[in-house]
């Protein structure tokens, strides 16, 4: 029996040494990420895919050098104010959003998001989440300071606590827990991606590097991924 994905969660990595495997600069690569990033929409347009979620940069990845950081959040401003207009997005009715503290980001940048998100809102065929200044206990600490503000505030119960409530106060609110994750360049972890909503999602771990991801290399983790038996603990 086919388990269909409904959500799929990449994490994007590899970058940087595909850069060097290049003999480029480390950030050049992200040029070439954000390329296979359309790409990768495509894909999932083509399969059905209803909704994605993109690791593009962590919490950690704030320290990177200046220039590294600058040239970095220069595609991103760019990248998203090019979704406000990309007949693509329009016509398949992508919904854009971006999870994260966004607040971290350059001004440019959050204003480039809010455009394409404001753009999009209506939208609800397919949604394209993209977690940028991410962390996965970030974002359960952020929760839980949320929901203690709601319960000093008396909005909140707290016996009335349960998994919904808490899920309300994720930046995920309103999309599916991924069926399917895939993480590129051969490391064999999930660095806290998506922690609380990928307690029974499926992990599939690439060798390739992320700008050498190819539709074949998806259509091997999905063909694996039908594969699994899918208990939930059961």
């Amino acid at each position: 029996m086919e388990h269909q994905i409904k959500h799929l969660g990449i994490i994007m990595d590899g970058n940087r040494r595909f850069a060097k495997r290049l003999m480029k600069n480390p950030w050049q690569g992200h040029d070439w990420g954000a390329k296979k990033v359309e790409k990768v929409l495509d894909w999932c347009l083509e399969l059905n895919i209803p909704q994605i979620t993109l690791w593009s940069f962590s919490i950690e990845n704030m320290d990177r050098p200046k220039k590294e950081f600058d040239y970095l959040m220069n595609i991103f401003e760019k990248e998203f104010l090019s979704i406000v207009t990309r007949e693509k997005i329009h016509k398949n009715k992508v919904r854009v959003k971006v999870i994260g503290r966004v607040d971290m980001l350059p001004e440019p940048v959050q204003k480039a998001i809010q455009k394409a998100e404001d753009a999009t809102k209506d939208y609800h065929d397919h949604i394209i989440s993209f977690a940028i200044a991410y962390g996965g206990r970030q974002e359960i600490l952020d929760a839980t300071k949320k929901i203690a503000s709601a319960v000093k505030n008396h909005t909140i119960e707290p016996e009335n606590i349960n998994e919904n409530t808490y899920r309300k106060y994720l930046y995920t609110n309103g999309t599916l827990d991924p069926d399917l994750v895939i993480r590129t360049s051969g490391e064999h972890r999930t660095s806290g991606f998506l922690i609380w909503q990928t307690a029974y999602s499926e992990l599939y771990f690439c060798d390739k590097l992320w700008p050498e991801f190819e539709k074949e290399d998806l259509i091997k983790a999905i063909d694996e991924y039908q594969l699994r038996e899918r208990r939930f603990g059961k």
